[in-house]
């Protein structure tokens, strides 16, 4: 155990401890004098020698904590001349074992077996043959080159799980960073789908009634009546998403995505007629032509996609070409496309309500996110917008089905 409680070598003088350095001196120099105490009977003349080989190893044996190599093949020198030497060298061996590759300590360990070879040569150990006393060392030695073997292996298997907890850890982090920096992307996409149609459609009725005020009393109290209820609706959807926004860094769910509870339920085809219908109150001429095959069969997520393609295509025309007339027309069956084609003539004039141009960008990512494509144009004084989203030929049922199309306004 005493081998655990040294540093990792190679760290320089300033980084060992001093109680490492006075646990190894008094460790050598406890064992180094029970060796020499033991020997008093048989040293004869040698003790002189026992006892200085015995203080000299105590003296060297910090040297391990720097240098172990070094250390180790110097006290295994030591060690041919006196047993007293023989726990500093074997300690040094054990050491170097530890923390050097396995050739290494095979080579100290092959020096400490010679030198003890040696020592058992010239100073034999009474009730012992020489093959047996260098049979005994050999294991010793081996047996301390296996445990330092199996220390560095256990030290090697603990470092990689930490770093694999680590990286798991971090892995987790970077997870859970992009789920969020995703759903923010989603609601800021859906915050410029609703609040954009939102505002053009105030937009709308705010210029009706800065460019007629001759109008009847009903018909202005009408337009600020839609115009107080649109400009509410928009501070509550704002709301949500500010809510949303805030809910995201605390993450509700404990998901990363920051979903929380009871959130609006979202839009999906059938909920057309509804914003077709919101539009056409706001002045603006819409034909929508539906020619679409089991309806009930879209998946949600498509009816979703489907329904801001639309309103950013009603939004682009209020905001580009008022007063103008829109056609709609969404045709499709399972197992092929659901096709959405939206067509405007160009205005002449300056935009109602200039927009920062990312609404087309926005909306193209998200059809391409659904498997999708969307193009859009301009030829022979038309504005036309289409996308092509993918109906899987079976698919779960999303609610009732679209109503029936649509006249012109």
């Amino acid at each position: 155990m005493i081998g655990e409680l040294f540093c990792e070598p190679g760290a320089g003088p300033r980084r060992v401890p001093a109680t490492a350095v006075a646990a190894m001196i008094a460790a050598t120099g406890a064992l180094a004098a029970l060796t020499v105490w033991g020997r008093i009977g048989a040293a004869g003349g040698l003790l002189g020698l026992d006892v200085a080989a015995g203080a000299l190893a105590c003296a060297l044996s910090p040297v391990l904590l720097w240098r172990p190599v070094e250390g180790t093949l110097g006290l295994s020198v030591l060690a041919a001349l006196s047993p007293a030497a023989t726990p500093a060298a074997t300690l040094g061996a054990l050491r170097v074992a530890q923390w050097r590759r396995f050739p290494v300590a095979a080579a100290v360990s092959a020096a400490g077996i010679a030198a003890h070879a040696a020592q058992g040569a010239w100073r034999p150990s009474g009730g012992i043959s020489p093959g047996w006393w260098l049979a005994l060392v050999t294991v010793a030695y081996g047996a301390l080159a296996g445990w330092g073997a199996l220390a560095q292996a256990r030290r090697a298997l603990v470092t990689s799980l930490r770093e694999r907890a680590r990286r798991a850890e971090a892995e987790q982090g970077r997870r859970v960073a992009e789920a969020r920096m995703l759903e923010r992307t989603r609601i800021a996409r859906e915050m410029h789908d609703v609040l954009a149609h939102r505002l053009s459609l105030l937009a709308t009725y705010a210029g009706a009634l800065e460019y007629r005020p001759d109008s009847p009393p009903e018909r202005l109290s009408q337009a600020a009546g839609v115009i107080r209820a649109g400009v509410h609706e928009a501070l509550e959807e704002l709301r949500d998403v500010i809510g949303l926004l805030r809910d995201d860094d605390h993450d509700r769910n404990g998901d990363g995505t920051g979903e929380a509870d009871g959130a609006r339920p979202q839009p999906v085809l059938a909920d057309l007629p509804r914003l077709v219908e919101e539009s056409r109150q706001a002045g603006e001429h819409v034909r929508l032509r539906e020619r679409v095959a089991e309806p009930g069969s879209l998946p949600a997520a498509t009816g979703r996609t489907a329904y801001r393609v639309v309103q950013e295509g009603l939004t682009n025309a209020r905001k580009h070409a008022a007063g103008r007339p829109v056609e709609v027309v969404l045709e499709g069956r399972p197992g092929a496309h659901l096709v959405i084609d939206i067509r405007n003539p160009l205005a002449g004039g300056p935009p109602i309500a200039p927009g920062a141009g990312t609404g087309l960008v926005g909306l193209t990512e998200r059809v391409h996110l659904a498997g999708g494509r969307l193009d859009h144009e301009t030829t022979a004084g038309e504005f036309r917008l289409r996308a092509w989203l993918p109906w899987p030929a079976t698919g779960p049922a999303t609610g009732p089905a679209t109503g029936p199309s649509a006249g012109p306004a």
